[in-house]
């Protein structure tokens, strides 16, 4: 199978190339790169006006089954994931039961090969049933090729514990991701605390209950010698907290979600639950330091923390209503048009917190168009103005604060090893 993308943007984070050139991909490979290939194909795409790009990597999504199909399958989230553009996903192990042995490993690793349109990594737990009690047997993960391990959704309290886990990781060669709050400071909250849950009378997250495990862990793996990589950071300390990591020569990397740039606690006085998520979101001058953070290449990389839940959970009300929201589908235009369109950030330091960085996290040859590389490519249509529906979303659920949202970006292909996965 050939396929001929003729005279798109070719935006290479890992080469720095930007350019208009022409990319011939021939049985799963990028086979030639060059101003002008006239090659017969299988398949040509007009790429002219477009952004041509190394398929997105997302490094922590839920794609729900085992044990919570009714949300998301690892086929359903899949199909959201090509759709956004993203052709490598991690997921996360909050199942039921928990991903925390090499059976469960086995078992989505098995049904990702069998169902999945993209590439699907697995996460391990680092302690078993997320309980923070004992260590999953991480070494037997480890053999059945989890990416990395991490008790997301809760954080390990016992910092011997953590530490243990950390060690492990580090012996293994896999990086430790951390969800970071200290269960003692969250006192039952469901949005940040501040003026506006004082106004609705919600209890809050005080935002030191993140950032004190921001602290510890970078301590810990300061320690350790792991690679330590801290997920969807919301507060401006923490922002100044991984920078700190980083001056002091700890192996730390740090995410941000799109909804963490783009919206503030204020849009909670509509008592919608799609604004629920954790970490919350926090303030305005939070935001602009994540904003800086992103631009001074602090954080590292854009991750969407897909976290889908029925409507029916979400209908709930706003304290019983579970966390989380999608974001595989909105990440790029959100990012396009907060970021890059706001000055922010280039196309090409965005494209690096979606490709070129993630792929270095998780040490795998990705992220790169190159000659020779597995062709594991996104197409973008940058300009085009439009509406987010959320009733044009593939995945199951539909919990997204972004509704009605008018947004420039979307991506038109999604190329998974030489296969079209998705065509706008």
């Amino acid at each position: 199978m050939k396929i001929l993308i003729k005279g798109g943007r070719l935006i290479n984070p890992s080469t720095g190339l930007d350019k208009i050139k022409d990319i011939l991909v021939t049985d799963g490979m990028i086979e030639k790169i060059d101003d002008r290939i006239f090659d017969r194909a299988d398949k040509t795409i007009d790429a002219n006006g477009l952004w041509v790009t190394p398929g997105f990597i997302d490094l922590h999504v839920h794609f729900r089954e085992p044990g919570f199909e009714y949300k998301e399958t690892i086929e359903t989230g899949s199909k959201s994931a090509a759709k956004g553009g993203f052709t490598t996903v991690c997921c996360m192990p909050n199942t039921e039961p928990t991903i925390d042995s090499q059976e469960i490993v086995q078992f989505v690793k098995d049904r990702a090969e069998e169902k999945a349109i993209v590439n699907v990594l697995v996460v391990g737990s680092i302690t078993k049933g997320l309980q923070g009690k004992e260590l999953s047997d991480i070494e037997d993960m480890a053999k059945a090729g989890i990416c990395a391990i991490s008790d997301d959704g809760r954080t390990v309290q016992n910092s011997g514990l953590k530490r243990e886990g950390m060690e492990k990781a580090r012996a293994l060669g896999i990086p430790v991701f951390v969800h970071c709050e200290d269960d003692a400071l969250l006192h039952g909250g469901v949005m940040n605390s501040g003026e506006i849950s004082k106004q609705l009378g919600l209890p809050g997250i005080l935002p030191e209950a993140e950032n004190v495990i921001i602290a510890r862990d970078i301590v810990l793996a300061e320690g350790t010698g792991v690679n330590l990589h801290i997920c969807h950071i919301s507060t401006g300390l923490g922002v100044n907290l991984l920078e700190f990591g980083k001056d002091i020569g700890v192996k730390v990397t740090g995410e941000v979600c799109p909804h963490h740039f783009t919206l503030t606690d204020k849009e909670v006085l509509s008592l919608d639950t799609n604004f629920k998520m954790n970490p919350p979101l926090r303030r305005e001058s939070d935001v602009k330091a994540i904003k800086e953070g992103l631009k001074k290449g602090i954080i590292d990389v854009i991750a969407t923390d897909h976290a889908p839940h029925h409507k029916d959970e979400k209908d709930a009300g706003f304290i019983e209503a579970p966390f989380g929201i999608v974001g595989l589908e909105t990440a790029l235009p959100i990012a396009v048009t907060e970021l890059v369109d706001k000055g922010w950030l280039t196309p090409m330091e965005l494209i690096e917190k979606l490709t070129t960085n993630p792929a270095k996290i998780l040490g795998i040859d990705k992220g790169d168009i190159s000659e020779g590389k597995v062709a594991d490519i996104t197409i973008i249509d940058p300009f085009t103005e439009y509406k987010i529906d959320l009733e044009n979303f593939v995945s199951k659920s539909k919990n997204s604060p972004f509704h009605n949202r008018a947004v420039k970006g979307r991506v038109e292909y999604t190329i998974v090893n030489g296969k079209i996965v998705y065509n706008r």
